[in-house]
């Protein structure tokens, strides 16, 4: 016990102590590492989340402002809907096989990269919602064919 405090209650004092002198300090005190010129990531991040919350108020005390005024704000603009790039409009198993190109003189190795080739270009996961039923009929033909021509391989 140090003069009639605990080690403790003293610990607590002090911090209480430092904490009222950095709030009277004109900057906000930083948690610095002696030796480093910075602070810690914690402060920088800190500091960014509250400007972050003044600049969103801020705006949302614009717009009240220019409500109570009369200010029409525009209406927001829709997204265009997506256009079908014509290579999804080919379908028809002689037109997948006129893509792949597969001939005689293919290998397993070769006709493997073409099926990288086309699923690159055709996935479904890489076109707009409304077109993925083609690009899986296109990828179920061109897996087909491949697939037959590995066969005939073999």
């Amino acid at each position: 016990m140090l003069f009639g405090q605990s080690v403790f209650q003293s610990v607590l004092e002090r911090l209480k102590a430092e904490d009222e002198t950095a709030e009277e300090a004109e900057a906000p005190a930083a948690h610095r590492v002696s030796g480093l010129g910075t602070g810690l990531a914690f402060d920088v991040l800190e500091g960014v989340s509250v400007a972050s919350q003044r600049v969103g108020q801020a705006y949302f005390d614009n717009l009240e402002q220019e409500a109570a005024a009369g200010v029409e704000q525009p209406a927001p603009a829709l997204p265009p809907e997506p256009v079908m790039p014509d290579y999804l409009t080919r379908t028809a198993p002689q037109e997948v096989a006129a893509e792949l190109a597969i001939s005689a003189a293919d290998t397993p190795l070769t006709l493997s990269e073409k099926r990288r080739a086309f699923a690159r270009a055709n996935h479904p996961d890489s076109v707009a919602l409304p077109f993925r039923d083609n690009a899986t009929k296109r990828m179920m033909l061109a897996n087909l064919l491949i697939d037959e021509a590995l066969r005939r391989l073999r």
